[in-house]
């Protein structure tokens, strides 16, 4: 696997986490691989062969070739088809909302195509010009192109959301929602709100997949294999506390998490 990050313009980088590129030669027998919530949205390109989104068990559909990927609260499975070419933008978790009028939280733990977010012919155009691309760095430079030209001036973030997850962000999910609103409590219905339209899920959802991911990097940097040291290290009460959210995300504990096969994908993006 080639997975590759690369900075966004100066204009876009408290919007945009990065842009990131993924290359799989094609597999005589290619695998499931299970994809766990990393608290962000990311619009992205099928540039190779399609991929499946199973739905169930054994029931997928073939993932939109240009679509953006909501919010998710859940794991789920995708299975490449042949040779794997994406490219994509991450954007952080308010990131997103400055960029179209659809709630987020219409979103989230899908995906939906760029034509029923964007005007189709604008939309479609996009796509055939990062298709039609030479290399990385001219989709970046068509893709940023696109974005800046729709950054609203206005701001569509609502600023005690935006301060809200850059709160869960810098201290790794492990702040309570009380203690940023410290004397706005009585604001707490209103940022619950605010945050599902503006980031698709509960500020307690972020935050719960934020710690995750301090402790899923440890994992798969092996700062520690102590589950004990590691739940300590990302802040929660307890092992078992750190043991429930991580079946809630993931669907498998941590000890299994670690060499499972069908998890490389999302080992290669935590790491």
């Amino acid at each position: 696997m080639d997975y590759q990050t690369f900075e966004p313009h100066s204009n876009l980088k408290s919007l945009v986490s990065c842009y990131w590129t993924l290359e799989v030669p094609k597999q005589s027998e290619p695998q499931k691989q299970r994809i766990v919530p990393d608290g962000c949205i990311e619009m992205a390109f099928i540039l190779g062969d399609d991929i499946k989104r199973y739905t169930s068990k054994n029931e997928f559909i073939l993932q939109p070739r240009a679509m953006v990927l909501g919010q998710t609260i859940e794991p789920f499975y995708i299975e490449p088809t042949g040779y794997v070419k994406t490219f994509a933008v991450r954007f952080y978790p308010y990131g997103f909302a400055n960029f179209v009028s659809e709630p987020i939280s219409n979103l989230v733990n899908k995906e939906t195509p760029s034509s029923k977010l964007f005007k189709k012919e604008i939309a479609d155009n996009l796509e055939q010009k990062i298709v039609k691309a030479e290399n990385t760095e001219q989709r970046i430079s068509i893709i940023e192109k696109f974005l800046l030209e729709r950054l609203n001036d206005e701001k569509t973030i609502n600023k005690i959301v935006k301060n809200t997850v850059d709160s869960l962000l810098s201290t790794s999910g492990s702040v309570s929602i009380n203690s940023i609103l410290k004397d706005n409590l009585s604001k707490r219905r209103q940022l619950e709100r605010n945050f599902k339209k503006q980031i698709g899920v509960s500020p307690k959802q972020l935050g719960k997949v934020i710690r995750l991911q301090t402790a899923l990097k440890m994992l798969l940097n092996k700062k520690s294999e102590n589950l004990t040291d590691i739940a300590y290290e990302s802040e929660y009460f307890d092992q078992a506390h750190f043991i429930k959210d991580f079946r809630e995300f993931t669907g498998i504990n941590p000890k299994e998490f670690i060499n499972h096969e069908n998890l490389a994908l999302s080992a290669l993006f935590y790491k």
